[in-house]
Parts: structure tokens; sequence; C-alpha cells
């Protein structure tokens, strides 16, 4: 059985493992139909994203079909064949952040393909109640599913109304699952990239009001001129950019919030002045819950979301280690790319 195994960072590696034993109670063995590379793993290649485990199987936007089911699995609504996505976040169910529903920040999560194998295989198992079926949806959509989360997730931390004035700072896949998800609570969304080849892709699908920073304007004063002398109430910021994350601060509008959508190993420093003086709020947004999975297959099935069009780029897991390592190191065709098993 074919495995992606990340054995450090810079070293990426197709490696032979064992098939996956039969499902213990309340496991379910899964054949792996698709896998959505994330900028995690271009991170993890890289070696700064801040909680990888070396070595691992990559892979946690999971496109699955459940070839086995173990004992005490019965109540899940689940059969053997079903195709669904996975909620590839692991938490204890007990501590008191999963005892407040917060699964996402529970103090003992594992992550699928981060800190625990994760989906880049040919089968695996893990526990059945992270599956949920969807023989509805197509495999590219349910690989998607993870990502759209994270968006849907941020969103919901903004508490976005219709009357605020939303600004996505980074429009890579997660910058895009934010627009979209923003694009359904906001009347007015803008973004911001500093690639050329991203603000055309986002131009292109035409979610958001894009804005171009080459020209030399200030970001602060590219906005007031977009917005009549005001600011944004809302920044969600997706781009795991330390000098980004902090000079966010200083666009927001006084009473406005912040969202650290991406995240860094780095300690972050913002101007105390600035951030009493506005009384901003700034929130952390930490993966997703299954409240977040449940409202993005909800827009998916609505057709409210149509992530497909995202993705640019294909290959099978052998293309995967051949290719990954050229994404990670700088700029590329790439917008979204799924790795396709059987």
């Amino acid at each position: 059985m074919r495995a992606v195994v990340l054995e450090s960072a810079g070293t990426l590696a197709m490696r032979d493992a064992p098939e996956p034993p039969t499902p213990t109670a309340g496991e379910a063995t899964v054949r792996v139909r698709r896998v959505g590379v994330c900028g995690t793993d271009l991170h993890a290649f890289n070696g700064n994203q801040p909680m990888m485990r070396y070595p691992v199987v990559l892979g946690h936007e999971l496109a699955l079909e459940i070839a086995a089911l173990g004992p005490g699995t019965a109540d899940l609504g689940l059969s053997v064949g079903d195709r669904c996505t996975a909620i590839p976040y692991v938490d204890c169910g007990h501590c008191i952040a999963c005892r407040n529903g917060k699964t996402n920040a529970c103090q003992t999560l594992s992550v699928l393909g981060v800190h625990e194998d994760g989906g880049l295989r040919d089968s695996f198992n893990l526990p059945a109640r992270l599956l949920i079926a969807a023989n509805d949806l197509l495999p590219d959509d349910l690989a998607l599913v993870e990502m759209l989360a994270i968006g849907e997730h941020a969103v919901s931390r903004a508490a976005i109304t219709p009357d605020d004035t939303v600004l996505v700072i980074g429009a890579g896949p997660i910058g895009l699952g934010t627009i979209a998800a923003a694009k359904l609570r906001s009347r007015r969304v803008l973004a911001l990239d500093l690639s050329s080849d991203r603000r055309e892709f986002l131009t292109a699908l035409g979610s958001a009001e894009v804005l171009n920073p080459d020209r030399g304007t200030e970001p602060a004063d590219l906005l007031r001129e977009r917005l009549g002398g005001d600011l944004p109430t809302t920044i969600l910021d997706a781009t795991g950019s330390v000098r980004s994350m902090e000079a966010a601060l200083s666009l927001v509008a006084p009473g406005g919030r912040l969202v650290l959508v991406g995240h860094t190993r780095q300690t972050l420093g913002f101007d105390n002045p600035t951030f009493h003086r506005g009384e901003l709020s700034v929130l952390a947004s930490r993966n997703a819950t299954r409240r977040d999975f449940d409202a993005v297959l909800s827009h998916v099935r609505g057709g409210a979301i149509d992530a497909s069009r995202w993705i640019t780029t294909r290959v099978d897991p052998e293309g995967l280690v051949r290719d990954l390592p050229r994404w990670a190191a700088g700029p590329s065709e790439v917008v979204k790319a799924v790795v396709e098993f059987a």
C-alpha cells in the first residue's frame, strides 16, 4: 500500500505501508479517493509549520469511501460504501474545551496529517465518529469541505453582519474559503493579496472587490479611497505572515474586529495605543467544528459555494512527491491542488 510520508522538513517520499487491520470498536476502515493539498502541507515541507510532527503521512482534506465498520458504530448513520468527508481533528471529548463545544481547541487535539498519520495513503483506519456521509456529493467536493470549514469557522468567530465591511487578507485557498463564507453574510467583501496571479484569479471569480497594493499606495489609503474614507469593520488575515498580521490591526475601523485565520510560530506584537484607542477585538480562529462542516455541506449542496472551480492542479500520489517541493519553493501556477487516488 502506498503512503506519502513527510520524513522531515524538505524530505517527502513514497513509502510502502501495511494494509490497515480490521477496525476495532468505534473505528472505520476507509479507502482514500481524493486529498486536497493545503498550505499547511507546504509550510510543513519548508519546516515552518509550528505544530508539525515528523515523520508523518500528510493529508487532512479528505474524500473517503467506507470499506468496513467496527463494532459500536451502528448509531452513527454510516454504511459500508458511503462516500464521506472527514473531520480530521481528533478531540478527547472531555476536557474543558470539548465540554464547552470547542472541540477544535481540545487540550490534547491531534490533527490527521499534522500530529498523526493522515490520508495520503490508499487506505487507513480512523474513528468513525469523524466521518460525515455525503453520497450526493462528488469526491472533489468532499475533498474541499475541510478547507471551506476553516473559512466558515473564521467568519463565525468574526460574527459578521450584513452591514459589516469585510476585508480578507491573503487569497490562497484558505483565504478563498474565508471570502466565500463572508460573502454569505456581508454585503461588501474586499480582498487584498500581494500576488498578481492570485488577484487575477480572484477577479475572474468575481467573489470580492480586489485591491491592488502594487501601485505604491499604502493599504490604509487604498481602503479609505475605496470605502469613502472609512476602514473595514472586520478583517480576516489568512496569510500566516507576521508582518501582515501585525500590520492588519492598523487597518481595522474603530470598534472593529481582526480575526487571525493563519498562524505562525513567531511572537506577534501590537501597538497598544492603536489597539486600545479603537477598542478593537483581536480573535484567533483555529480549525473548525462539526457545526462548521455541516454548514459548508449545506452551502455546497445548495449551490451557494462552488469551490470545484478553484481546483487548478491534479496529481496522483507519485506526482505529489515529485511536484510538492516545487510548489513549496515559491510562487507557482497552483491555486488548489488535489491528489487523486483510484
